[in-house]
């Protein structure tokens, strides 16, 4: 099966650097799988569960948002946030959306929309952890 290179970076780290057969996505405009020779996007994440699959490995990390890029040899993932699921805790989660909500109190009309939409994303992520 076709590979391409994969990378995930935090501000705080480096969480992945390998070879993937695909890359399952929460975009902002709906989740969506990168494999080798797909067609160049460049997007936004949503907070949600980004999985990799490696061979038989499939790796799962929680991410809060940022920025994808594909190219048909390689998915580089800029997260605000993320951490490998199995570090994800309900506290971590909680903590999230909490900032989501304090993030809201400061928006108004169509942001306001958005912001609630990221905080209903995050509280989501309570039942897949």
């Amino acid at each position: 099966m076709a590979t391409m290179q994969f990378d995930l970076v935090s501000p705080e780290r480096k969480l992945a650097s390998l070879e993937a057969s695909e890359v399952q996505i929460p975009g902002s405009e709906g989740d969506f799988t990168a494999m080798a020779d797909h067609s160049p996007v460049l997007t936004t994440l949503r907070p949600g569960v980004l999985k990799v699959k490696a061979g038989s490995d499939v790796s799962e990390y929680i991410v809060t948002g940022g920025f994808v890029e594909v190219s048909p040899t390689a998915t580089s993932v800029l997260a605000e946030q993320a951490v490998p699921k199995a570090e994800a805790s309900a506290e971590f989660v909680n903590g999230l959306i909490a900032d989501a909500e304090a993030a809201a109190k400061n928006v108004s009309g169509s942001d306001l929309d958005v912001a609630n939409k990221r905080i209903s994303d995050t509280r989501a992520l309570l039942d897949l952890i």
